[in-house]
């Protein structure tokens, strides 16, 4: 190696000496036919086409093998391939620097995956619990509810028909004498007039059904007097337009 390496620069000193030899005689052929004035103006021209042949000829020129010696070639070799092993080994340390960030940012997901998996296997157990909590009081809600809603529709019972017995023996229908007196013999039979707890029933009924059109139109089966009465009373209010329509007053609001 130490023979090749000393070749190796002879060669090279050999080859700038060519070099040199070849600039000193442009410089030369220059100052032949060079004017004072213009000297480094042909001089820079002169360096400028020597340098333009050079790139001509190196241009069309194939590249030669700068020794033959085999030791040289050897050593040229072996200092391109250990260029490439440290640029690869460069690389290697690149990539693994990258796969062990990667191994850590894929730890960390992973981590944070089993994290949610288990909040999310606590709030299913969770609301599992809560459903079955919520259900078996559910059911006694249920059956609370149902005796309420029991009781409250005999109370209702037993206050329509307390009402119904208090209307019948203060308010009762008037005779079928009264009812008929002043009408023509030749006339239809009376319409059946119906109690003042019907009336009641009738718009209550309408009330709670439809809010929206509470009122009710009256015919000949509804009592004028018990109307009149109603009315006197607050009890029942007429459509401020048509007067043969009666609404039941919203105590309840």
């Amino acid at each position: 190696p130490v023979d090749a390496k000393e070749e190796l620069l002879k060669e090279c000193e050999s080859i700038w000496k060519q070099m040199e030899e070849c600039q000193s005689k442009l410089m030369l052929l220059g100052t032949d036919t060079m004017l004072q004035s213009d000297t480094k103006f042909s001089l820079l021209m002169l360096r400028w086409k020597a340098l333009t042949v050079d790139y001509r000829q190196w241009k069309e020129r194939d590249p030669e093998i700068i020794s033959t010696n085999p030791d040289v070639l050897l050593e040229l070799g072996k200092e391109e391939l250990q260029k490439v092993k440290n640029d690869l080994e460069m690389l290697l340390s690149t990539v693994r620097s990258k796969n062990k960030k990667l191994e850590e940012d894929l730890k960390r997901e992973q981590q944070w995956c089993q994290e949610q998996e288990q909040m999310l296997d606590t709030l299913n157990k969770n609301e599992e619990e809560t459903k079955t909590q919520v259900e078996q009081p559910s059911t006694k809600r249920g059956l609370e509810l149902k005796n309420k809603i029991m009781k409250l529709k005999a109370y209702k019972k037993e206050l329509l028909s307390a009402l119904g017995e208090f209307l019948d023996e203060h308010f009762p229908l008037p005779e079928k004498g009264e009812n008929t007196e002043k009408k023509n013999s030749s006339a239809e039979p009376a319409v059946e007039l119906i109690t003042i707890q019907e009336v009641l029933e009738i718009l209550m009924n309408k009330l709670m059904t439809t809010p929206h059109e509470p009122y009710v139109t009256i015919n000949e089966s509804f009592w004028p007097p018990y109307i009149e009465l109603l009315l006197r009373c607050g009890m029942v209010l007429r459509h401020p337009e048509d007067p043969e329509r009666l609404r039941l007053e919203a105590f309840h609001k």
